[in-house]
């Protein structure tokens, strides 16, 4: 975590990173058709990370984004409103968001 205290509003998205040597396990993004890793990053308005969440490539952005949610719901717990793109859509994202 780098931002300096709890946001109440974060923006989510992913990147996918190809062919990271360093990375253990990797696996493939189907819709990026990128080999690798992903990068999951949570920011608050100011652009400052709160979570960055490392999966491998095949994990769903929605999968990913919940998974950090968990992990990090301490320094999350005052978030009430999340901005994604369309690839974070669906009833089970929604409810996991709100109940992480």
């Amino acid at each position: 975590m780098v931002g300096p205290r709890n946001p109440c509003f974060i923006i989510v998205d992913v990147q996918s990173v190809k062919d990271t040597d360093a990375a253990e396990e990797k696996g493939y993004d189907g819709g990026k058709l990128v080999p690798g890793i992903k990068r999951h990053i949570d920011v608050d308005t100011q652009g400052r990370s709160h979570v960055i969440h490392i999966t491998t490539a095949n994990v769903t952005d929605r999968a990913g984004a919940l998974a950090a949610f968990g992990l990090h719901h301490t320094s999350l717990s005052d978030v009430n409103k999340v901005l994604t793109d369309a690839s974070y859509t669906g009833e089970t994202f929604a409810n996991g968001a709100r109940t992480s």
